[in-house]
């Protein structure tokens, strides 16, 4: 039997109180840690551990299919999409790339990745079809990654102009979010012992520019784990440190430069970590969701101020499916949620 939670909050904003009802509805039960998303065809579409890959019904939660991929129990955290075909690859060496058809559910591996260093983070494709999976660098501090131009096939044929990375400079593989895209542009967000903005544009995508941030940065925990831009000018960053959760110090972060600049926002004054955040559509970027392990948080000024929405934990990674409903997934489960005035 589904379960369904209702409460109300109420949020100060300027003298004006607003009546936020919060609705959660669990979709999907299983043994799995998921941290990676995909909406299409009305189906919340999921990949994680045990080298799963599935789907849940946002029409019906009974209908649903889960495939195993592999024997070898792999862990995906990536999880990507064009028009016929799904795309994951697991963190750790070897790495797979595997390839599922939409309607058959035929799937192959299309790439292995044998370097040590291979450790695939996050994995996107536009609605061009152009895409890119990235990994944690190789030992001599080179980016290591897929690219993908058009019809879903891998690029590796020009010589790429990458920044090196810093020694402990890495990814986090926290919600397939620590790349994102507008308007032609594509930003990485890194961690650890720095915390960097990468940013190249598809006219030229073998050429990457790196951006410092003031983020929260310095140990292997630390950095940005999610990042989003609402168009080419805005965006937002989101993390902390893994390793203290409650910590709440320069973990948020946005820009109106295109990823160039970055200013801290609510520095001591949100719910802490954080490891996935998305933009309300239809809300101009004045509206935010972002989640943790340990609660989910809006914000309704362009990320400068937070409140908690909800204390519900072990929730990793969100996708919104409309203006007012998103899905959230992390241990053991996938949940719906609808966010209404």
């Amino acid at each position: 039997m589904k379960k369904c939670f209702i409460f109300v909050l109420l949020i100060l904003f300027s003298k004006n109180i607003f009546a936020q009802k919060v609705e959660i509805e669990t979709l999907l039960k299983d043994k799995i840690s998921i941290r990676a998303l995909q909406i299409w065809d009305n189906k919340v579409w999921y990949s994680g551990t045990d080298s799963k890959f599935g789907y849940v019904s946002l029409k019906d939660s009974a209908d649903k299919k889960q495939l195993v991929l592999s024997d070898k129990k792999l862990q995906f955290r990536t999880l990507a999409q064009n028009k016929t075909h799904f795309f994951l690859i697991n963190i750790e060496s070897p790495a797979y790339e595997y390839v599922v058809n939409k309607k058959t559910f035929n799937y192959s591996v299309r790439i292995v990745d044998t370097k040590k260093t291979a450790f695939f983070d996050s994995f996107i494709i536009d609605k061009q079809g152009r895409g890119i999976a990235i990994s944690d660098p190789t030992e001599s501090g080179s980016a290591n990654t897929i690219i993908i131009l058009e019809n879903a096939k891998p690029s590796n044929s020009v010589t790429p102009d990458f920044p090196k990375y810093f020694p402990g400079e890495a990814h986090f593989a926290a919600s397939n979010s620590n790349i994102a895209m507008s308007s032609g542009k594509v930003w990485i967000a890194t961690g650890g012992t720095h915390a960097r903005i990468f940013k190249f544009n598809w006219s030229n995508p073998f050429k990457w520019k790196a951006y410092e941030t003031p983020f929260i940065q310095g140990t292997s925990s630390q950095g940005i784990y999610s990042i989003d831009f609402y168009d080419k000018n805005f965006g937002i960053a989101v993390g902390g440190d893994y390793t203290k959760q409650a910590e709440n110090i320069n973990n948020i972060a946005t820009t109106n430069d295109g990823g160039e600049t970055w200013q801290i926002q609510a520095s001591s004054k949100n719910g802490g970590y954080k490891t996935c955040v998305k933009f309300r559509p239809k809300s101009k970027g004045k509206e935010i969701i972002a989640v943790g392990d340990q609660n989910i948080e809006f914000s309704q000024d362009y990320g400068k101020t937070w409140k908690i929405i909800s204390e519900e934990k072990g929730l990793f990674v969100c996708e919104w499916i409309d203006e007012n409903t998103l899905v959230f997934a992390g241990k053991d489960r996938i949940v719906r949620i609808k966010i209404s005035k």
